[in-house]
């Protein structure tokens, strides 16, 4: 969309294979979530986990709605049998209200 190729799960996987061969760690950074489009294919970060094994870490908002969205992609990562390393919270407001406050507490339920 950004007037470039788009970036397919195989090419994803293939690439971090090849940076884990000479690195401890390597990390695949989504964007959007774990099950938007990357091509007219419909292949998706979680595709590209599969294809790795990799275990995921969702990073999560810290508003209304988090539990939702956190729920569903924690559900569609044991739909795929992928291990969920962990949720984080990406950001946390200035003055968090009582759904960011609560989210801390219910999030590890969800996930």
């Amino acid at each position: 969309r950004a007037g470039r190729p788009p970036v397919r799960p195989q090419e994803v996987a293939e690439a971090a294979a090849k940076l884990a061969t000479g690195h401890d760690l390597v990390l695949v950074e989504g964007a959007g979530g774990l099950l938007v489009r990357f091509d007219d294919a419909g292949g998706t970060l979680a595709d590209a986990a599969q294809l790795l094994r990799a275990p995921v870490l969702v990073v999560a908002s810290a508003g209304l709605g988090t539990l939702n969205v956190t729920e569903l992609t924690a559900r569609e990562l044991r739909s795929r049998e992928l291990d969920l390393l962990g949720v984080v919270i990406g950001s946390w407001p200035a003055e968090p209200g009582l759904a960011d406050r609560c989210n801390v507490a219910d999030l590890p339920q969800v996930a």
